[in-house]
C-alpha cells in the first residue's frame, strides 16, 4: 500500500504479524511496576478495546508481556512500516488542509531524528508523549485524513475520542493531556493511570504536536546564557574563555552546547547516556566528546587560556565534574542543570558512582534503592554548587525542578527565610523581567513545504519586520529586539534545523502579528510556496502557570493558580487557533504546572489574516495583563503601552501600595 492508503486505513483490516523489537534503538526506561494483578488485567482490557474481538486471544498475552517488560502497553505490533518524518503538506491524504498540517506536525514529533524515544511515541523529557500507543496514532491520523473544516477532533490524553460537528472558525483539534482531578495528580498517579492507558504526560510541545527539535530551546537557552553572562560579567564583557557548566544532552537539554557556542563561551555539558551524547555530537550540536575526567580538566585549562568558544560533552556524571573542578580550582562563571528532574525516579536524573547500565537495572528491579541513590546524589550536587558559588559562580535553576528535588532530598538549597531557594530560577532573574513581562516569548513557525528556500525567505521577512519595529521601539525593549535580530541573522549559519523546516524567535504581540501578516501575504503571492504553521513553546508569556518556572516572578501569591493558562487556551480557541492544547505537567513535572498551547495554519487567505490578528494579540496580552495585576513593573509598562495603541483593550490595573504603610501595621 502507498503511504496515503496506509494513513486512510487506520487500524489494519487484518492482524499484522508481531514484529521483533529493533536493536540499537534509544528506548524509554522501564516504568515503575505499580499496578496490582487486577489492575494489569484492566490495563490489557483497556488496550484491547481498540481491536476486533477475534484478535483479543492473540493480543492479550502480548500486551500483558509488554506491560510487564516495559511498564506500559505500546502495541509495537502496530507500528507503521513507512518512515516517520514530516512530509510536504501535499503528500498527506486530507479533506482539510488544516488537518493535513496537524498530521505533518505529529509526524515531525515522532521523527527518529527529532524524538528521544520514537518507538515509545515519546518526543522528549523521558516521558513527553505524543500518544500512549500505536493504535491511537493510527486512529488519529485516519480521523485527520477524513475530517472536514466543519468538524473538530477531540483528543483525550492521546486517545482520539472522535470527530464532532463544529464550524470553520472552530479549532480543528482540541487536545488535553493529563488533566487529573487535583487530588490524583501525584507522580505515582501518573505511573498508575498511564499504565492503565487512560492518561499521559504530554510535556509541553510533545503532546500538542508543536516540537521543532532542539532549536526551540536553543533560542531560549541562548537568550538566557547571554543575559546570565551580562549579569555575571557586566554589559559589554565577552564571555569568550568563560565556563558554562551544566548537564543533560537529551531532547531539550541537548540544545545547551549549541546555545553556548552562539553565546560565545566554553560549554561543558555532562551526560550519563553515551548514546545521547554521541547523537548530539553526530548532529553537530556539540563540538567535542570527552570520556575521561583528567582529559576534561586538561582540555578546559587549554580552552580557558586560549579564550576559546567551544562546547564539550563529558560522558559521565556532572557531580563528578563540579567536585573535580572545585579541587582543581577551575573557576566556573556560569552554572545550571537541565537533566529531567521532573521525572527523577524513572531515568530523568542518574546517581553518581553507578554506571548508566547499573542505574537502569536499579530502576527496573530496586526502585527504592535507586531513589535513595538519587537523593544522595542531589545532596552532593547541591553541596558542590554551594562551594563554587562561594567562589563567584552564578548558578541558576533552569526550570527542570533541580532546586525543588534537591530541597526534597535534604540538599542545602534553601534561603535563610526557609521559604525561598538560595538560587534564582532563570525566569525570576532573566526571562521573567527581561522578556515575559514585556510580552516577548518563543514564537515559532514551520514551513509545510519542507523546502529550505521557504524557510530562508521567512527568515528574511521576519528580519525585515523586526528591524522596522526596532527603529521605533522604546528603549525598554531595544536589547530584546537586537538579540533576536542577531539570532535570525545567524540562524542559517548555526544549522538549527532538525526535522521540519522550522524557526523560532522571541517576539511580542506586535512582532508576532506583523511577522505572521508578512508570511500570510507571501503565501498569497506565491513568494512562499506553501502554508506555514504558527505556534509557540508553551513556555511563554501567557501559556503556562508554573510556580517554579514560568510564573516564578509573580509575587502577589497567585503563582500557584492556573487561571491564566486555562483562560489562554479558551481564549485562543474562539479567536482562530487551528488547534489548542492544555496539559498537566511539562518541564517541572506532573502536578507542578498547567500549560497551554496552540497551532495556527497560515494559508494566504483573508480569513487567516483575520484570525492571526485576533488570536496572537490575545495570546500575548492575556499574560501581560495577569503579570501587570501582580504589580510587575515591566508588565505595567507593556500593558499601558498596549492600551494606548489599542483603545478596545481595557485592563484592570493595580493601585500600588506604599510598603511603609504596611510596615506600620506591625
Amino acid at each position: 500500500m502507498t503511504f496515503k492508503e496506509q494513513i486512510l486505513l487506520g487500524i489494519p483490516n487484518t492482524l499484522p504479524q508481531k514484529k521483533p523489537l529493533k536493536e540499537g534503538v534509544n528506548r524509554a526506561p522501564k516504568r515503575k511496576d505499580i499496578l496490582t494483578a487486577e489492575e494489569k488485567k484492566l490495563a490489557v482490557k483497556n488496550a484491547l478495546r481498540y481491536f476486533p474481538t477475534e484478535w483479543h486471544a492473540e493480543l492479550a498475552p502480548e500486551f500483558l508481556q509488554e506491560l510487564n517488560d516495559f511498564g506500559r502497553i505500546y502495541m509495537y505490533r502496530f507500528m507503521p512500516e513507512y518512515d516517520m518524518y514530516a512530509r510536504s503538506i501535499e503528500e498527506y491524504p486530507a479533506v482539510s488542509q488544516q488537518a493535513a498540517s496537524i498530521m505533518l506536525m505529529i509526524q515531525n514529533n515522532l521523527d527518529p531524528a527529532v524524538a528521544q524515544h520514537p518507538e515509545e511515541l515519546i518526543t522528549y523529557g523521558g516521558n513527553g508523549a505524543v500518544f500512549q500507543n500505536w493504535a491511537q496514532y493510527l486512529l488519529t491520523m485516519q480521523y485527520l485524513a477524513t475530517m472536514t473544516d466543519e468538524q473538530t477532533l477531540h483528543m483525550y490524553s492521546g486517545h482520539p475520542m472522535g470527530l464532532f460537528p463544529s464550524h470553520k472558525d472552530a479549532p480543528r483539534v482540541v487536545v488535553t493531556n493529563g488533566m487529573m482531578i487535583p487530588n490524583y495528580s501525584q507522580p505515582d498517579d501518573w505511573e498508575k493511570f498511564n499504565a492503565l492507558g487512560v492518561t499521559q504526560y504530554g510535556q509541553m510541545t510533545a503532546g500538542s504536536y508543536m516540537y521543532i527539535g532542539p532549536q526551540g530551546i536553543v533560542h531560549g537557552t541562548t537568550i538566557t546564557v547571554m543575559n546570565a553572562f551580562r549579569k555575571k560579567l557586566g554589559s559589554g564583557i565577552s564571555p569568550a574563555g568563560k565556563i558554562f557548566l551544566t548537564a543533560g544532552l537529551g531532547g531539550m537539554s541537548g540544545a545547551q552546547p549549541k546555545a553556548g557556542n552562539i553565546a560565545g563561551c566554553i560549554t561543558v555539558c555532562a551526560e550519563v547516556n553515551p548514546n545521547a551524547a554521541h547523537k548530539r555530537h553526530q548532529q553537530g550540536w556539540v563540538d567535542e566528546i570527552i570520556e575521561d575526567i583528567d582529559t576534561l580538566v586538561s582540555r578546559l585549562r587549554q580552552a580557558k587560556e586560549a579564550k576559546e568558544v567551544v562546547s564539550i560533552a563529558y560522558v559521565g556524571n556532572v557531580v563528578d565534574v563540579w567536585e573535580r573542578f572545585y579541587d582543581e580550582e577551575i573557576l566556573v562563571e556560569l552554572g545550571s542543570d537541565q537533566t529531567s528532574l521532573h521525572n527523577p525516579w524513572s531515568g530523568g536524573y542518574y546517581p553518581v558512582g553507578l554506571s548508566f547500565e547499573e542505574a537502569n537495572d536499579l530502576i527496573r528491579n530496586k526502585p527504592e534503592q535507586f531513589k535513595k541513590h538519587v537523593q544522595e546524589t542531589l545532596r552532593r550536587h547541591a553541596a558542590a554548587i554551594n562551594k563554587h558559588a562561594e567562589r563567584g559562580t552564578y548558578f541558576f535553576d533552569y526550570g527542570n525542578a533541580f532546586l525543588l528535588e534537591a530541597s526534597r532530598a535534604g540538599g542545602e538549597v534553601m534561603a535563610d527565610n526557609g521559604i525561598d531557594f538560595k538560587y534564582p530560577s532563570y525566569v525570576q532573574d532573566i526571562l521573567g523581567p527581561m522578556c515575559f513581562d514585556y510580552g516577548f516569548g518563543p514564537f515559532r513557525w514551520v514551513c509545510t513545504s519542507g523546502n529550505a528556500e521557504d524557510l530562508r525567505k521567512s527568515d528574511q521577512l521576519a528580519l525585515k519586520v523586526m528591524r522596522e519595529i526596532k527603529a521605533e521601539a522604546p528603549k525598554e525593549i531595544q536589547q530584546q529586539m537586537q538579540d533576536n535580530i542577531r539570532w535570525i541573522e545567524e540562524a542559517e549559519k548555526n544549522k538549527l534545523v532538525v526535522g521540519s523546516q522550522a524557526r523560532i524567535l522571541y517576539a511580542d504581540a506586535e512582532g508576532r502579528a506583523k511577522i505572521a501578516e508578512a508570511f500570510n501575504q507571501a503565501i498569497k503571492t506565491g513568494e512562499i510556496s506553501a502554508p506555514i504553521v504558527l505556534g509557540r513553546d508553551h513556555h511563554d508569556v501567557s501559556g503556562t502557570d508554573s510556580p517554579y518556572r514560568e510564573t516564578s516572578n509573580i509575587y502577589d501569591g497567585s503563582r500557584y493558580t492556573a487561571d491564566m493558562a486555562i483562560q489562554n487556551v479558551i481564549g485562543d480557541s474562539f479567536r482562530g487557533a487551528t488547534w489548542v492544547s492544555i496539559h498537566n505537567g511539562g518541564g517541572v513535572g506532573w502536578g507542578e504546572v498547567i500549560n497551554g498551547g496552540f497551532g495556527m495554519l497560515l494559508d494566504g487567505t483573508e480569513e487567516a489574516d483575520r484570525r492571526l490578528k485576533s488570536m496572537l494579540f490575545y495570546d500575548v496580552n492575556n499574560g501581560i495583563a495577569r503579570r501587570s495585576w501582580a504589580r510587575n513593573e515591566e508588565a505595567l509598562f507593556a500593558i499601558k503601552r498596549e492600551m494606548e495603541r489599542t483603545p478596545e483593550l481595557k485592563v484592570t490595573l493595580p493601585n500600588l501600595v506604599d510598603d511603609e504603610l504596611l510596615d506600620s501595621l506591625n
